[in-house]
């Protein structure tokens, strides 16, 4: 086949399979006719490898992975079902690599057709073959269309957006005296008047709570602690990286997770998000490393570059994110943590290690503050919310601020 021919389906049951010379994850996507999923239930890969009609097998490695499609069972209102690769391998494009389509009868394995997307270059993923409906006939077509921004970005083009809404929040009280729900009783003339009692000493403050500096060089933090960017009452620099990493729980088993920050104005207004689908914000002052799609191997698996000396003055807070588009809790995940670099020398100088976990898809893991004298200072936050993507924490994040 060539990129936009198509053939009828000579049978209801057929199996896509891609093969290439390295590993390549593959998914489905069934579509209604505007062209999106209904929910991300639709969305059929490796972490969900079964919906209504088609159903995803894993080769292991030794075999091609394969998406297999029958069209008597696709629910009514589903007119295609994409099928689409990337690379196994973190930041792999399909440059020199030649992944071939193909399409057999699901039960007797006969070879349909074949294609071969031509003239690949930086493409990361590719919706490669589509299973469509057309007047009452199941046909298949040849695509090869690419994109720049993996798996995910696939996903987000096709409407999985995964928008959870944000958890629910105790509203602030305003900054007014409260007003009495009754009048005070009047004091009983014959009864002698008691002292006011001394007022309560202050309540300690809760483990990790406080604020410190870089004075005494490299600062591990605890939930909730707070350290200035100074140094001497000097900020100590304009240029930071901050790194995110992760580990699966379970050797072996890759964990796909993926790092952003959320800028906000001073109102808690979101500005804008970095992430692996938008790897640079407000004029390249913060720039993204781009996806790590296992996290194996020692070391940051993101990092996120932050100019503070270029970011406009409407940008007064960063939330550092990661969550995990592939539905893997955190509980799946070992030695989460982030840490703050100078940008210019490599040196660490602010660590914070997640050393509890919950059940959730996204966590909050720290936020830069710029304060009314101008300086920035990092908190270490540690909350999980359920959420696949960035634009899920955009709320929950702007409550943290």
């Amino acid at each position: 086949m060539t990129p936009g021919s198509n053939i009828p389906l000579p049978t209801a049951r057929v199996t896509v399979d891609v093969t290439a010379p390295v590993r390549l994850d593959v998914s489905g996507l069934l579509l209604t006719a505007d062209g999106k999923v209904r929910s991300d239930d639709d969305f059929i890969f490796y972490n969900q490898p079964s919906g209504p009609g088609v159903t995803y097998r894993s080769g292991g490695g030794t075999s091609p992975d394969s998406i297999t499609v029958d069209t008597t069972a696709v629910p009514p209102g589903i007119e295609k079902i994409v099928v689409t690769a990337s690379p196994d391998a973190a930041g792999q494009t399909f440059r020199g690599i030649e992944p071939t389509a193909t399409l057999r009868g699901a039960d007797d394995q006969a070879v349909l057709a074949t294609f071969t997307p031509p003239q690949l270059g930086d493409e990361t993923a590719l919706v490669i073959m589509e299973i469509y409906l057309r007047n009452g006939q199941w046909k298949a077509r040849a695509v090869g269309q690419g994109y720049a921004n993996g798996l995910a970005g696939i996903a987000t083009d096709f409407g999985v957006t995964v928008e959870e809404p944000a958890p629910a929040v105790t509203p602030v009280a305003p900054a007014t005296p409260p007003q009495p729900t009754a009048p005070p009783a009047p004091p009983v003339a014959a009864a002698p008047v008691t002292p006011a009692a001394p007022p309560a000493p202050p309540a300690p403050p809760a483990p990790g709570a406080g604020k410190i500096n870089l004075d005494k060089g490299r600062v591990s933090l605890q939930k909730n602690q707070t350290v200035s960017l100074m140094k001497g009452g000097q900020p100590l620099l304009s240029q930071v990286k901050m790194g995110l990493g992760w580990e699966p729980a379970y050797r072996g088993k890759d964990i796909d997770l993926d790092a952003s920050v959320i800028a906000y104005g001073p109102q808690r207004n979101h500005i804008d998000s970095c992430y692996f689908g938008k790897l640079q914000i407000v004029n390249g002052a913060i720039r993204h490393s781009g996806d790590n799609l296992t996290g194996e191997g020692a070391g940051d698996d993101e990092v996120i570059t932050v100019d503070l000396g270029r970011l406009p003055m409407d940008v007064t807070g960063l939330v550092f994110t990661v969550n995990s588009f592939s539905g893997q809790k955190f509980t799946e995940v070992a030695k989460a943590y982030c840490r703050l670099m100078d940008a210019l020398t490599g040196e660490e100088l602010v660590r914070f290690d997640l050393t509890a976990a919950e059940p959730q898809t996204g966590v909050i893991m720290a936020k830069l503050i710029r304060q009314f004298s101008g300086e920035w200072e990092m908190t270490a936050v540690g909350d999980f919310v359920k959420s696949r993507t960035v634009r899920g924490m955009v709320k929950p994040a702007a409550q943290a601020l």
